[in-house]
């Protein structure tokens, strides 16, 4: 009980202290604050960003995966891409069929080939969208669903016919509140009826997902060709032999390709997880150059904390001298400025919480910069501060608690 009784005195007297000099309190604090508001928005954005990229970077789902011509995942390198260009060749329907004849832990696999083009509705166009070719199974496999009408159809598909899958920008610029399905929307100058309208997805990094038009793929391969820009999407059986259907995969496509032991692929297989593992990468050098940036800034705030606190114990000699004359011990006089040193920190770290939450509503309004701010990084920014403050504050509390109640006493109030 004595325990409880002296802490919340040496609070109640740290309170008072800090509040009878504020602004000294808060520039004494500036180091703090700066630390835990880069803490906690650096948190916030590699928070956002894991929970954004997980829900819609990639439509490949836990158990999907992607068979490329070239992908760069993370930094992009000219140099490779030349090389990529040089020795990986275009995947084609020849290919794509024999993959699907022999594969066994795969549970459907579709194909897709695109390009930007322009698309008109009367007088209305849209310019650069994309326009993909795809077989009847790509909106499973990628989970593309409708939210009118619906997906094109393997017969379509066989008979090359005119129809078109369009994404939600077309449906809002095109036709607004009147239905679209059944209108015939221009495709370069091609007439296509629209048959579905996709449910919107939103945009990626200020990017739009919903700026769409899928055709069928023998449609698509009648107009543009078949020889570049392919792409095979595919399930695994199961999340659980995920990575043996990749495996599979490349097992074939090399065979197919007749690469010898040892050589490299000359195609790329991205799932979900290299996406995953890539932005774990990138946000985990982020997350060190944050820490570099804290800790320099902790230190800083510290150091100053130390030396205000140094100021204090000075100006509060004769109070000391009063305080152990009347009984008070020495662990009561440590007990007090550690109280107090830790609070003036953890009073810095709550001020940068507020200022991280503020440049968090900022960035959410102005920015496409996915931000959320998770408790963990608060509760982390905040003990991390008053740990700080109780480090940096033993050396002024000690030497207070060492003074000789004498000397103390004789020194001018």
């Amino acid at each position: 009980m004595n325990a409880k009784v002296s802490f919340a005195e040496a609070a109640a007297v740290a309170a008072s202290s800090l509040l009878s000099s504020k602004l000294r309190s808060f520039l004494t604090l500036l180091g703090i604050i700066l630390a835990t508001t880069t803490l906690i928005a650096v948190m916030s954005v590699i928070h956002g960003m894991d929970v954004y990229v997980a829900e819609n970077v990639s439509n490949m789902g836990v158990d999907g995966f992607r068979v490329l011509r070239m992908a760069f995942v993370g930094n992009f390198d000219p140099k490779k891409y030349l090389e990529y260009l040089r020795k990986n060749p275009e995947l084609s329907i020849e290919e794509f069929e024999f993959v699907r004849s022999k594969a066994k832990l795969i549970r459907d696999i579709g194909l897709a080939s695109g390009r930007r083009a322009s698309v008109t509705f009367g007088k209305e166009e849209i310019k650069e969208v994309y326009v993909q070719g795809v077989t009847a199974n790509f909106g499973v496999i990628t989970n593309v669903q409708p939210a009118m009408g619906r997906f094109l159809t393997d017969t379509e598909d066989r008979r090359r016919m005119y129809v078109a899958f369009i994404g939600n920008d077309l449906k809002e610029r095109f036709f607004g509140a009147i239905d679209p399905i059944g209108k015939t929307i221009q495709i370069e100058g091609r007439p296509f009826e629209v048959i579905g309208v996709a449910k919107a997805q939103g945009s990626v990094f200020g990017q739009s997902r919903d700026n769409f038009v899928m055709m069928p793929a023998q449609t698509y391969f009648k107009i543009y060709g078949s020889r570049r820009g392919l792409s095979y999407v595919a399930l695994a059986i199961d999340r659980a032999h995920l990575i043996q259907a990749q495996d599979e995969m490349r097992m074939l496509l090399r065979a197919w390709r007749h690469l010898r032991p040892g050589a490299e692929d000359n195609f790329a297989i991205l799932s979900s997880d290299s996406l995953v593992q890539a932005w774990d990468t990138m946000t985990g050098a982020i997350a060190a150059a944050a820490i570099a940036v804290v800790s320099v800034f902790m230190v800083v705030g510290g150091v100053v904390i130390m030396n205000i606190m140094l100021a204090v114990v000075s100006e509060r000699t004769h109070e000391i001298g009063i305080r152990k004359s009347v009984g008070a011990r020495r662990r009561d006089i440590l007990n007090q400025f550690l109280v107090e040193s830790s609070m003036l920190a953890a009073s810095g770290g709550l001020i940068g919480v507020i200022f991280a939450w503020l440049v968090t509503l900022a960035v959410k309004a102005f920015t496409p910069v996915p931000m959320s701010m998770p408790v963990s990084a608060v509760v982390t920014a905040v003990v991390l501060s008053a740990t700080v403050g109780l480090f940096f504050g033993i050396y002024p509390a000690s030497r207070a608690s060492k003074m000789d109640p004498i000397e103390a006493l004789r020194v001018d109030r």
